[in-house]
């Protein structure tokens, strides 16, 4: 099963001494985890009614809770998700609402799960360059960089699971039922 090793891999990374060895190991996961989705997609396609449009609420703790959910909303925007972010007071965000067929929620959650433990565990040892530098705006900043690195490396992995879908197929249907997916959960 194909997220079986993928959660494999993501424990590996979550477990990994270094930064290196855990972005060795996230880089498979996501790439095994791009080609589940093109396959969920078009099994989707295949049997109307086994993929259904959801939402799902993720509540947001604290601290840096607007930094984990625009990593939460990156990630769901590379999948083929939509998130809708509810605020608090302070600048701080309560929760994130993801919109998607049922397979994408689950690589969402599943991938997000992984990326917070990493980015949380790298958090808790960075310190500024400078002395004086505010370290909470230190890390704010840190992860907004790790958000946007996981947002395009994840958009590059579906580029080329859909290439190489689209490729091995010798049609461009696997482009289309991606359209049709995505117009989907947009309206939605």
């Amino acid at each position: 099963d194909k997220l079986d090793t993928i959660r494999k891999l993501l424990t590996k990374a979550e477990g990994a001494s270094t930064s290196a060895e855990a972005e060795t190991y996230t880089a498979k996961a996501v790439e095994l985890m791009a080609r589940h989705g093109i396959d969920a997609a078009l099994l989707g396609a295949a049997h109307p009614g086994r993929d259904e449009i959801g939402a799902q609420r993720i509540v947001m703790d604290d601290p840096y809770s607007a930094g984990k959910a625009r990593l939460l909303a990156w990630t769901a925007r590379a999948l083929r998700c939509q998130a809708v972010l509810h605020t608090a007071s302070g600048g701080r965000v309560a929760a994130v609402t993801v919109f998607g067929f049922a397979s994408d929620r689950e690589r969402v959650e599943l991938l997000y799960t992984s990326l917070l433990l990493q980015a949380t565990s790298q958090l808790v040892r960075l310190r500024p360059p400078w002395p004086g530098e505010s370290v909470a705006a230190y890390r704010r900043s840190w992860l907004y960089g790790f958000a946007d690195q996981v947002h395009r490396r994840l958009r590059e992995a579906e580029t080329r699971a859909e290439t190489q879908a689209r490729h091995g197929s010798g049609t461009a249907g696997v482009s289309l039922v991606l359209a049709d997916r995505s117009r989907r959960v947009e309206k939605a």
